[in-house]
């Protein structure tokens, strides 16, 4: 490969690149993120990429709806409309990527639309969506391998640095929403009660109570899967508690990560393992002389895995995927929680006090034990969701006012109300349904969780 005609990247560039998030509050948007499993509604079997009953000719048809097409090589891999995208996960997960909007009220619009479209699409197909944290009956080689050079480089390194990496790429399924900041101070504190309550989106959305036809013993199996996936990458970040961390710290964070790839002319090259501050220094093994540009750093970014991410944009990433009703409360949680400083600040006051070593048992945790999961001063999970969700409701009533909105957004918060209520999440739902009415076939989830 030959060198890059332009001037090196600094660090200062990289800060730079991250600072370019900061955003005054009339310009925050909400982004919503959620992926489900593609199965026959015949065999429940997964879905393979090839075939005129493929994942191909799912995108194909998607593309009547006025979605444009993405592709690598000869495969189309994605597609695009209106800032939204449609992409698809190593096995063959099918994840929309919503567009930056003003209101939840829109961002249920367009998770509406994207289901209606796939929903009639399957029907036609015999095809069917499942919103599931991990797959309830499938093994790991059962799963289809989606044709993209990512992946491949990926699938290799995995099982190098954890015995579950390949379980998160093919057997999980994910709902995640993404936030502004209004500058570094504001991003820090965001990051902060992002991660100290990220356990809590566990165990509200968890749904992942099996594997391979079987109870798992977790309420949500995907969330222990990250805890043996690649500890280089993922956890729940210490540093970002410490005195003096802001941007430049995370991106010497991101430094140390190893890295996956790099892409020249459309070509994946596999350089897993190695540095990105050599890479910097055009002293990358094998490919010295090269050195990034900004789609490298950017590409690096998105192959770190924390519980809470950072680019020009927070990701709240603690949340099994989930069945249609429940798509739109995640957003709804943390918007509430986050683009209110009256809300941010109550929430600031809930975990303020906490040790990291709490902040680290509570995740370790609550995928298990869920709602019941001890929290600091003698209380459970259950009993904080309560104050979150009112905080969370008063931030959003407060969002509305400020916004002379028409319609309130704090309605989108009752499915979660509903499940502290009752103390019973979706997990403890199947689970019971499991050992009843199911009569110990998980394939049952097939058809009752249908999208």
């Amino acid at each position: 490969m030959a060198d890059n005609a332009h001037m090196p990247l600094g660090r200062a560039d990289l800060v730079t690149s991250l600072e370019r998030g900061i955003k005054p509050k009339e310009r925050w948007r909400i982004g919503s993120e959620h992926e489900k499993f593609v199965f026959d509604r015949k065999s429940h079997a997964p879905i393979p990429y090839e075939g005129e009953r493929g994942i191909g000719a799912i995108l194909e048809r998607l593309q009547h709806f006025g979605w444009a097409p993405k592709y690598e090589g000869k495969n189309l891999i994605a597609l695009a409309q209106d800032g939204a995208s449609i992409t698809l996960e190593p096995g063959g997960q099918f994840e929309l990527s919503g567009a930056p909007l003003e209101t939840l009220h829109q961002t249920c619009r367009e998770v509406n639309s994207h289901l209606t479209q796939v929903k009639a699409i399957g029907d036609e197909m015999g095809i069917g969506f499942l919103g599931m944290g991990f797959h309830p009956t499938a093994k790991r080689d059962d799963i289809p391998i989606m044709p993209k050079a990512r992946y491949d480089i990926m699938r290799a390194y995995m099982p190098k640095k954890g015995s579950m990496g390949l379980d998160m790429m093919l057997r999980t399924c994910t709902v995640q929403v993404n936030l502004d900041f209004g500058s570094e101070a504001d991003m820090v504190q965001k990051f902060r009660i992002g991660l100290a309550l990220q356990p809590l989106a566990t165990a509200l959305f968890a749904n992942s109570p099996f594997v391979e036809g079987k109870p798992s013993g977790f309420l949500s199996f995907r969330s222990q899967i990250w805890t043996d996936t690649d500890p280089d990458r993922t956890g729940m970040l210490p540093f970002v508690f410490e005195e003096g961390f802001g941007f430049e710290r995370y991106v010497d964070y991101a430094l140390d990560v190893p890295m996956y790839f790099i892409e020249r002319d459309g070509v994946m090259h596999d350089v897993s393992g190695l540095s990105f501050r050599d890479f910097m220094a055009g002293k990358l093994p094998g490919h010295e002389g090269l050195l990034p540009c900004m789609k490298d750093w950017e590409d690096h970014l998105t192959t770190v895995f924390p519980e809470v991410r950072l680019k020009t944009f927070l990701e709240m990433r603690g949340a099994d995927g989930g069945p249609w009703a429940r798509l739109c409360a995640l957003p709804a949680l943390w918007a509430g929680l986050l683009y209110d400083g009256t809300a941010q600040a109550a929430a600031w006051d809930l975990v303020k006090d906490w040790t990291f070593d709490e902040m680290r048992q509570l995740r370790d945790n609550a995928p298990k034990w869920g709602l019941a999961t001890p929290v600091p001063g003698n209380r459970s999970l259950r009993d904080l969701a309560r104050d979150v969700l009112d905080i969370a409701a008063q931030g959003l009533d407060a969002r509305n006012r400020r916004n002379d909105a028409d319609e309130t957004e704090a309605h989108f918060l009752c499915t979660l109300r509903q499940i502290v209520e009752d103390n019973r999440t979706l997990a403890d739902e199947m689970l019971a349904a499991y050992e009843g009415r199911w009569h110990g076939d998980a394939s049952r989830a097939f058809e009752d969780y249908l999208y």
